[in-house]
């Protein structure tokens, strides 16, 4: 009789082989549920053909975005200029597509840095309470209480025009609903049972806030940036257009609507395709942020 024994090392590969498997039949089932919402998979498309023409940009793009040709300034639409050229001749397909390059950049750039802090200040409000949570959600409030664009304007007005103060002001705007979001997710959690057995096994507050009420609160916190990234693009774009944003000849769709406002009347695709670009790709973001709160937020089904 042969008795075989596994070695460490092969016990290791194979579980670590059944994790991989485990997370592609997740992935696989998440898109699957995605694909299945028309809307949510038309947002997903379009935001994957962004990510795709930002990257690809040089590639894609006919012209250089920042050449002038005055000769041919104010072209229709045609053969050699998909959508036109504007008032200095320059293609205008081959700006937006650059463009999309500063719109990702910012969205996330803005993203990654009001998630981390809204959520922070959120579950430390709602978790330790008393003064802690009413200081920090005073100076939420106060926020809050500042329609979002008009508080942008004041903190890029106050650190000057360019794209990085741009980002910054709108990460100064965009954090409090996420946070109020945080903290009321985290006070219905704070009082259920695994938590205080939590607490009943010694951990400290550290520890249940990072191992188990903030996983909890991710999915909420997720699907609210997905859908505040179009308020991000608008919130951008208007900043653009006030000449507060990316300076030029960067070619920022809000700045080249900014720009071409003087001829719309004559030539009207100076102005109409960066709107369509920031509308359909507002849009977009939109209907993937319903489609994630249909799939992660558990008490939608």
């Amino acid at each position: 009789m042969t008795v075989s024994f596994d070695s460490p090392l092969s016990s290791a590969s194979r579980e670590r082989s059944l994790r991989i498997k485990r997370g592609v039949g997740r992935a696989a089932g998440f898109l699957g549920k995605m694909a299945r919402n028309p809307l949510t998979a038309i947002g997903g498309s379009i935001i994957l053909l962004l990510l795709v023409v930002a990257m690809f940009a040089p590639l894609i793009a006919p012209y250089n975005p920042l050449v002038q040709d005055l000769e041919n300034a104010l072209s229709a639409p045609n053969a050699a200029h998909w959508f036109g050229t504007d008032e200095f001749g320059r293609d205008i397909f081959s700006r937006l597509v650059y463009g999309s390059r500063i719109t990702l950049y910012i969205v996330l750039l803005v993203s990654v840095t009001v998630g981390p802090l809204g959520l922070l200040l959120g579950v430390t409000a709602g978790y330790f309470g008393g003064k802690v949570d009413m200081v920090l959600m005073r100076v939420t409030d106060i926020f809050i209480s500042f329609p979002s664009l008009v508080l942008a304007l004041a903190f890029v007005a106050a650190l000057g025009p360019g794209l990085e103060h741009v980002v910054i002001a709108i990460t100064l705007t965009a954090w409090p609903p996420i946070a109020r979001l945080a903290r009321a997710e985290t006070l219905s959690l704070r009082q259920a049972d695994f938590i205080s057995a939590v607490r009943l096994q010694g951990a400290s507050p550290v520890r249940v806030l990072w191992r188990h009420i903030v996983p909890l609160c991710l999915p909420s916190v997720i699907i609210r940036i997905t859908m505040n990234m179009a308020g991000i693009i608008l919130t951008a774009a208007g900043l653009g257009f006030l000449g507060l944003g990316a300076q030029p000849p960067e070619p920022e769709w809000g700045a080249m609507i900014s720009s071409g406002r003087t001829y719309m009347m004559e030539c009207w695709w100076v102005v109409t395709i960066p709107g369509l670009a920031i509308l359909i790709n507002s849009l977009a973001f939109n209907f993937l942020g319903d489609g994630l709160r249909d799939i992660l937020d558990p008490r939608s089904e």
